[in-house]
Protein backbone atom coordinates (compact mmCIF):
# COMPACT_ATOMS: atom_id res chain seq x y z
CA UNK A 1 0.00 0.00 0.00
CA UNK A 2 2.88 2.18 1.00
CA UNK A 3 4.56 2.41 -2.71
CA UNK A 4 0.80 2.45 -4.30
CA UNK A 5 0.28 5.81 -2.50
CA UNK A 6 3.98 6.82 -3.29
CA UNK A 7 3.98 5.98 -7.15
CA UNK A 8 0.26 7.68 -7.46
CA UNK A 9 1.64 10.78 -5.31
CA UNK A 10 5.18 10.97 -7.23
CA UNK A 11 5.00 9.07 -10.08
CA UNK A 12 1.18 9.93 -11.75
CA UNK A 13 0.42 13.11 -9.99
CA UNK A 14 2.75 15.35 -11.25
CA UNK A 15 1.87 14.65 -14.76
CA UNK A 16 -1.76 15.18 -13.77
CA UNK A 17 -0.74 18.63 -12.10
CA UNK A 18 1.41 19.53 -15.36
CA UNK A 19 -1.56 18.93 -17.67
CA UNK A 20 -3.68 20.94 -15.51
CA UNK A 21 -1.38 23.12 -15.33
CA UNK A 22 -0.28 24.22 -18.79
CA UNK A 23 -4.03 23.37 -20.55
CA UNK A 24 -6.01 24.83 -17.98
CA UNK A 25 -3.89 27.96 -18.78
CA UNK A 26 -3.91 28.43 -22.13
CA UNK A 27 -8.32 27.60 -21.56
CA UNK A 28 -8.33 30.09 -19.54
CA UNK A 29 -6.75 32.68 -21.58
CA UNK A 30 -8.41 31.86 -24.49
CA UNK A 31 -12.28 31.62 -22.87
CA UNK A 32 -12.12 33.65 -19.46
CA UNK A 33 -9.71 36.81 -20.48
CA UNK A 34 -11.86 39.37 -18.67
CA UNK A 35 -10.76 37.16 -15.62
CA UNK A 36 -7.34 36.94 -16.53
CA UNK A 37 -6.20 39.23 -13.65
CA UNK A 38 -4.49 39.87 -10.50
CA UNK A 39 -7.18 41.67 -8.85
CA UNK A 40 -5.74 44.33 -6.83
CA UNK A 41 -7.07 45.94 -4.05
CA UNK A 42 -4.13 48.83 -3.63
CA UNK A 43 -7.03 51.91 -3.57
CA UNK A 44 -8.43 50.17 0.18
CA UNK A 45 -5.71 49.92 1.75
CA UNK A 46 -1.84 50.81 0.20
CA UNK A 47 1.17 50.87 2.98
CA UNK A 48 0.76 47.58 3.96
CA UNK A 49 0.24 46.04 0.65
CA UNK A 50 3.28 47.62 -0.54
CA UNK A 51 5.40 45.62 1.72
CA UNK A 52 3.80 42.82 2.16
CA UNK A 53 3.68 42.84 -2.13
CA UNK A 54 7.53 43.65 -2.61
CA UNK A 55 9.09 41.10 -0.17
CA UNK A 56 6.44 38.35 -1.38
CA UNK A 57 7.32 38.89 -4.70
CA UNK A 58 11.33 39.41 -4.26
CA UNK A 59 11.18 36.77 -1.72
CA UNK A 60 9.27 34.20 -4.25
CA UNK A 61 10.81 34.99 -6.98
CA UNK A 62 14.52 34.34 -5.70
CA UNK A 63 12.77 30.88 -4.64
CA UNK A 64 11.40 29.98 -7.55
CA UNK A 65 14.92 30.73 -9.37
CA UNK A 66 16.88 28.30 -6.80
CA UNK A 67 14.52 25.33 -7.09
CA UNK A 68 14.34 25.50 -11.00
CA UNK A 69 18.52 25.94 -10.76
CA UNK A 70 18.48 23.92 -7.74
CA UNK A 71 16.22 20.60 -9.21
CA UNK A 72 16.82 21.03 -12.89
CA UNK A 73 20.16 21.40 -13.17
CA UNK A 74 22.08 18.12 -14.39
CA UNK A 75 24.22 16.95 -11.63
CA UNK A 76 27.20 16.48 -13.88
CA UNK A 77 26.95 19.99 -14.37
CA UNK A 78 27.94 20.58 -10.47
CA UNK A 79 30.29 18.07 -11.16
CA UNK A 80 32.24 19.37 -14.18
CA UNK A 81 32.44 22.73 -12.29
CA UNK A 82 33.73 21.26 -9.07
CA UNK A 83 30.23 21.72 -6.65
CA UNK A 84 30.48 19.93 -4.27
CA UNK A 85 26.68 18.30 -3.34
CA UNK A 86 27.86 19.35 0.42
CA UNK A 87 28.39 23.03 -0.79
CA UNK A 88 25.44 22.60 -2.84
CA UNK A 89 23.32 21.82 0.23
CA UNK A 90 24.35 24.88 2.33
CA UNK A 91 23.97 27.35 -0.82
CA UNK A 92 20.48 25.74 -0.93
CA UNK A 93 20.02 26.36 3.08
CA UNK A 94 21.30 30.18 2.84
CA UNK A 95 20.11 31.50 -0.11
CA UNK A 96 16.57 29.56 0.51
CA UNK A 97 16.59 30.58 4.29
CA UNK A 98 17.12 33.86 3.24
CA UNK A 99 14.43 34.28 0.56
CA UNK A 100 11.96 32.12 2.64
CA UNK A 101 12.05 34.51 5.63
CA UNK A 102 11.66 37.46 2.95
CA UNK A 103 8.47 35.32 1.48
CA UNK A 104 6.66 35.07 4.78
CA UNK A 105 7.12 38.50 6.12
CA UNK A 106 5.28 39.59 2.80
CA UNK A 107 3.11 36.83 2.99
CA UNK A 108 1.73 37.23 6.57
CA UNK A 109 1.59 40.78 5.89
CA UNK A 110 -0.91 40.38 3.01
CA UNK A 111 -2.49 37.57 4.47
CA UNK A 112 -3.23 39.98 7.64
CA UNK A 113 -4.40 42.34 5.30
CA UNK A 114 -6.73 40.16 3.44
CA UNK A 115 -8.06 38.48 6.34
CA UNK A 116 -8.15 41.54 8.71
CA UNK A 117 -9.77 44.34 6.85
CA UNK A 118 -13.27 43.93 6.67
CA UNK A 119 -13.31 45.90 3.55
CA UNK A 120 -11.07 44.01 1.25
CA UNK A 121 -12.15 40.63 3.02
CA UNK A 122 -15.60 41.62 1.96
CA UNK A 123 -14.12 41.98 -1.88
CA UNK A 124 -11.94 38.88 -1.93
CA UNK A 125 -13.06 35.86 -3.81
CA UNK A 126 -12.79 32.14 -2.07
CA UNK A 127 -9.86 31.30 -4.34
CA UNK A 128 -8.11 34.52 -3.48
CA UNK A 129 -8.12 33.76 0.08
CA UNK A 130 -7.41 29.65 -0.11
CA UNK A 131 -4.09 30.13 -2.78
CA UNK A 132 -3.02 33.03 -0.32
CA UNK A 133 -3.15 30.52 2.35
CA UNK A 134 -1.80 27.52 0.55
CA UNK A 135 0.75 29.13 0.10
CA UNK A 136 1.79 30.62 3.27
CA UNK A 137 1.39 26.77 4.18
CA UNK A 138 3.68 25.52 1.40
CA UNK A 139 6.14 28.78 2.54
CA UNK A 140 6.18 26.96 6.05
CA UNK A 141 6.83 23.54 4.82
CA UNK A 142 9.91 24.75 3.11
CA UNK A 143 11.12 27.00 6.10
CA UNK A 144 10.66 23.62 8.25
CA UNK A 145 12.51 21.40 5.54
CA UNK A 146 15.81 23.49 6.32
CA UNK A 147 15.80 22.34 9.82
CA UNK A 148 15.58 18.51 8.34
CA UNK A 149 18.00 19.13 6.38
CA UNK A 150 20.86 20.49 8.67
CA UNK A 151 20.84 16.69 10.07
CA UNK A 152 22.49 15.94 6.74
CA UNK A 153 24.68 17.77 5.08
CA UNK A 154 26.29 15.35 2.68
CA UNK A 155 23.92 16.45 0.15
CA UNK A 156 23.00 13.15 -0.91
CA UNK A 157 19.22 13.70 0.26
CA UNK A 158 19.24 16.94 -2.33
CA UNK A 159 20.39 14.54 -5.20
CA UNK A 160 17.75 12.46 -4.58
CA UNK A 161 15.04 15.47 -5.39
CA UNK A 162 16.68 16.36 -8.61
CA UNK A 163 17.07 12.75 -9.73
CA UNK A 164 13.63 12.60 -9.50
CA UNK A 165 12.74 16.28 -10.78
CA UNK A 166 14.57 15.60 -14.08
CA UNK A 167 13.78 11.90 -13.69
CA UNK A 168 9.77 12.88 -13.93
CA UNK A 169 10.28 15.46 -17.00
CA UNK A 170 12.20 13.00 -19.18
CA UNK A 171 9.77 10.55 -18.79
CA UNK A 172 11.38 8.03 -16.59
CA UNK A 173 8.43 5.80 -15.02
CA UNK A 174 10.68 4.78 -11.82
CA UNK A 175 11.52 8.26 -11.11
CA UNK A 176 9.34 7.87 -7.87
CA UNK A 177 11.28 5.82 -6.33
CA UNK A 178 14.15 8.25 -5.49
CA UNK A 179 12.22 10.06 -3.08
CA UNK A 180 10.09 6.88 -1.19
CA UNK A 181 12.30 7.06 1.66
CA UNK A 182 12.64 10.70 2.63
CA UNK A 183 11.36 12.81 5.37
CA UNK A 184 7.35 13.19 5.73
CA UNK A 185 8.13 17.19 5.35
CA UNK A 186 9.85 16.63 2.22
CA UNK A 187 6.73 14.65 1.06
CA UNK A 188 4.67 17.10 2.02
CA UNK A 189 6.44 19.99 0.57
CA UNK A 190 6.27 18.01 -2.78
CA UNK A 191 2.71 16.99 -2.77
CA UNK A 192 1.82 20.69 -2.58
CA UNK A 193 3.73 22.25 -4.45
CA UNK A 194 2.44 20.13 -7.04
CA UNK A 195 -0.77 20.66 -5.99
CA UNK A 196 -0.57 24.37 -6.34
CA UNK A 197 0.19 24.03 -9.84
CA UNK A 198 -2.98 21.71 -10.38
CA UNK A 199 -4.97 25.07 -9.06
CA UNK A 200 -2.75 27.57 -10.36
CA UNK A 201 -4.95 28.18 -13.72
CA UNK A 202 -8.11 28.82 -11.21
CA UNK A 203 -6.69 31.03 -9.51
CA UNK A 204 -5.26 34.78 -9.79
CA UNK A 205 -1.47 33.36 -9.95
CA UNK A 206 -2.53 33.04 -14.19
CA UNK A 207 -1.55 36.78 -13.55
CA UNK A 208 2.31 35.10 -13.71
CA UNK A 209 1.96 34.31 -17.44
CA UNK A 210 1.36 38.01 -18.31
CA UNK A 211 4.46 39.57 -16.16
CA UNK A 212 5.17 42.72 -18.66
CA UNK A 213 8.50 42.15 -18.73
CA UNK A 214 8.83 43.39 -22.10
CA UNK A 215 8.10 46.97 -20.93
CA UNK A 216 11.39 47.07 -19.18
CA UNK A 217 12.65 47.27 -23.40
CA UNK A 218 10.25 49.45 -24.85
CA UNK A 219 10.97 52.68 -26.63
CA UNK A 220 9.24 55.39 -28.31
CA UNK A 221 6.05 57.41 -26.95
CA UNK A 222 2.82 57.26 -25.43
CA UNK A 223 -0.19 58.67 -26.29
CA UNK A 224 -2.26 59.94 -23.36
CA UNK A 225 -5.04 62.42 -23.35
CA UNK A 226 -4.79 66.02 -21.95
CA UNK A 227 -6.66 66.42 -17.95
CA UNK A 228 -9.83 68.54 -19.21
CA UNK A 229 -9.71 68.11 -22.96
CA UNK A 230 -11.59 66.64 -25.38
CA UNK A 231 -11.57 62.95 -26.97
CA UNK A 232 -9.18 64.34 -29.76
CA UNK A 233 -7.05 66.74 -27.25
CA UNK A 234 -3.65 64.45 -26.16
CA UNK A 235 -0.07 64.80 -25.10
CA UNK A 236 2.57 62.82 -26.22
CA UNK A 237 4.77 61.75 -23.70
CA UNK A 238 8.21 59.65 -23.24
CA UNK A 239 7.54 56.35 -21.91
CA UNK A 240 9.29 55.80 -18.64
Amino acid sequence: MSNYINHALFGWYPYLCLTVFLVGSVVRFDREQYTWKAGSSQFLRRNQLRWGSNLFHVGILMIFAGHFVGLLTPIWVFDALGVAHSAKQMLAIAAGGFAGSLCLVGIILLAHRRLADPRISSTSSFSDTAILLLLLAQLLLGLSTIIVSLGHLDGHEMVKFMTWAQGTLTLQGDAWKQVVDVNPVFKAHLALGMTIFLVFPFTRLVHVWSAPVWYLGRSGYQVVRARGGSAAAYAREPRP
